[in-house]
């Protein structure tokens, strides 16, 4: 059973840790991965408080994005801080998550992931483009 720590493998690991970095280049928001096993609730919710424990409301413009994965519950949030979120707003985010769970069902999680956070770098890069002195404010490892 594919619990969080072994939902990808190392080689998709390093694949989705390598999609933030890309997506991260021409922006200044900041992508975050988290793989938990349990979501009891609601998986918003849920996102919410990850955000929160990662300090990811913390950013300078407010633009983190977070894409969590509750594997043996099968549930799937991305939520973004209030300054991209204003931009994009609740239906996108829903959209983009409806396209993830068609990958994961196509059994494409890792290559439907990292579409899914290039996209986010894309979304973001919009309304948060790079500036000069942008410095990665969170960490591009995926949490557990």
């Amino acid at each position: 059973m594919p619990t969080a720590r072994n939902f990808f493998s190392l080689q998709e690991q390093e694949l989705l840790v390598n999609s933030i970095a890309k997506a991260e280049l021409h922006t200044s928001g900041e992508i975050r991965l988290h793989l938990e096993n349990f979501c009891i609730g609601s998986e918003i919710k849920a996102a919410q408080k990850v955000f929160k424990r990662l300090g990811m409301h913390n950013t300078k413009e407010k633009n983190g994005v977070l894409i969590y994965v509750a594997t043996l519950s099968r549930k799937v949030a991305i939520i973004g801080d209030e300054g991209i979120h204003k931009k994009l707003g609740a239906e996108y985010w829903q959209l983009l998550v409806e396209k993830l769970i068609q990958q994961f069902k196509a059994n494409k999680k890792a290559e439907g992931l990292a579409g899914c956070i290039i996209e986010c770098g894309e979304q973001l890069g919009k309304f948060f483009p790079l500036q000069s002195d942008d410095k990665n404010e969170l960490s591009n490892e995926i949490s557990f």
